[in-house]
């Protein structure tokens, strides 16, 4: 069975994005359906994996990373309203036997993603 995975990169500070509240939402065409809310560790990741088992179904997702949170918690300077403040991935998931890992590396000014291992 495969999973879901996520891992948080601070690019403005060289370092893991700890204590980062990311939701889970599974995605029905506009309706979204909360699966999960969780925080990442001081290594930038979650715990356990968003997603597993029975639970990990093909169909469309969103992961909110609640970065604009976290720089402010770290004294950040940066203007209000925040340029990066919550991160939206909507992506798709259409093989349940392998793994998606969906990092995101992030500052106050900018942010990536793409499909890891």
């Amino acid at each position: 069975m495969g999973k879901l995975t996520t891992h948080v990169l601070d690019t403005a500070h060289g370092r893991p994005g700890a204590n980062i509240k990311i939701e889970l939402f599974a995605l029905n065409g506009d309706v979204r359906r909360a699966i999960k809310t969780t925080v990442t560790n001081d290594d930038g990741r979650c715990n356990a994996p968003l997603l597993e088992g029975a639970e990990f179904e093909t169909g469309e997702y969103e992961l909110v990373f609640h970065a604009g949170d976290y720089f402010a918690t770290l004294g950040a300077n940066v203007p209000e309203p925040r340029f990066v403040d919550r991160v939206v991935l909507r992506f798709g998931i259409a093989d349940t036997a392998s793994h998606y890992h969906v990092p995101l590396l992030v500052s106050p000014w900018s942010y990536s993603t793409y499909r890891g291992s």
